[in-house]
């Protein structure tokens, strides 16, 4: 069934004027977004491209200085919080720091950045005493929970006395087993670096990385069942994903397994955050939104105003001046694979 992310993240720019982010056949999706920028009068946001798809989302801003003196900012792109979870978590390269394989260009050359990470507890910065304990930061690392294992008892002791851990009990086969995992620990990562925006010119910033797809191997989209509950989680797919008749009649005639009330499709999920976009110093001048949506027997849907098909998968949203006023969810409906034989 689908399971709604929990995580966010979102991209941020501050603007210094001459100073220095259910069941066991799901995963879930992560929220991430493009930049957001302090108010400045001065730089505008003349172009906007945002591509996404289920392999890359790509953003391409163009800017234009149009004051006399050259503009310094700080950049800087917040990675989704990631926090212990025992449910699965849809994460492109969950080993990495940079887990979502983020780059940035700035007039087409790669930027180089800087990474600052910080964990929270309890709403305390809980980072440095993690450092001197030799602890890893990111809380869904084995390696993480193999360096908790090994502290002292006492060091043990203080973790849990200030909730940052709890006791994980379990046997896999081996008796029971006594472990510790995070609790109360929310890693925030953010990559930054300084940009200078030149007087009296235009500069673009592109960045991309590796979305988070929360994926589920069935979906309640094209269910004849009248229960309750699926009634109810339709009705709320139908508000986040803005899916009309077409769509839902399009995977109701879809292929079932003989007696099921469940079409033979499976789920895939993208959230991207728009209003990031809102933060600007007055709206978008050029607005561009183009969704691939992997394959032409896909389905797809998503809320926005007029949505042009412009390919066998792509689908295409134009806008002047715009102003974003709610985030972006995509669901992508695709054939469940056929089991072997």
């Amino acid at each position: 069934m689908p399971r709604r992310p929990t995580l966010c993240a979102a991209m941020a720019i501050a603007v210094l004027l001459g100073s220095p982010a259910r069941a066991n056949d799901s995963s879930a999706e992560l929220r991430a977004g493009g930049l957001v920028f302090v108010q400045n009068e001065v730089v505008s946001m003349l172009k906007e491209d945002l591509s996404i798809s289920m392999q890359e989302v790509k953003v391409r801003y163009l800017f234009r200085n149009t004051s006399d003196k050259d503009v310094e900012t700080l950049v800087a792109f917040p990675m989704p919080d990631l926090a212990y979870s025992e449910s699965p978590i849809s994460i492109p390269l969950p080993d990495q720091d940079n887990f979502l394989d983020f780059h940035t260009m700035v007039d087409g050359k790669p930027v180089q950045t800087s990474i600052e990470q910080r964990v929270i507890a309890m709403g305390l910065d809980r980072t440095a005493l993690l450092q001197e304990l030799k602890i890893p930061l990111t809380p869904i690392w084995a390696r993480t929970i193999e360096a908790l294992d090994a502290l002292p008892q006492d060091k043990k002791d203080h973790l849990l006395s200030i909730g940052l851990v709890r006791p994980d009990e379990y046997n896999a086969g081996k008796g029971l087993e006594i472990h510790l995992a995070p609790l109360e620990w929310t890693l925030k990562t953010t990559y930054f670096w300084k940009q200078v925006f030149p007087a009296r010119k235009d500069i673009v910033i592109e960045h991309r990385y590796r979305p988070s797809v929360g994926e589920s191997v069935g979906t309640l989209v094209g269910s004849t069942s009248k229960e309750s509950f699926i009634v109810s989680q339709l009705r709320k797919m139908e508000t986040d994903y803005c899916m009309d008749a077409a769509f839902k009649s399009a995977a109701a005639k879809r292929p079932r397994e003989a007696g099921s009330d469940f079409p033979a499709l499976s789920e895939a999920r993208i959230a991207y955050i728009l209003r990031t976009g809102a933060n600007w110093y007055g709206p978008i001048g050029d607005f561009t939104l183009t969704i691939d949506k992997g394959a032409p027997d896909n389905l797809i849907s998503f809320c926005a105003t007029g949505v042009k098909k412009i390919g066998p998968t792509t689908f295409q949203v134009k806008a002047r001046d715009f102003f974003p006023e709610r985030d972006l969810d995509i669901l992508i409906l695709k054939p469940a694979p056929r089991p072997p034989q």
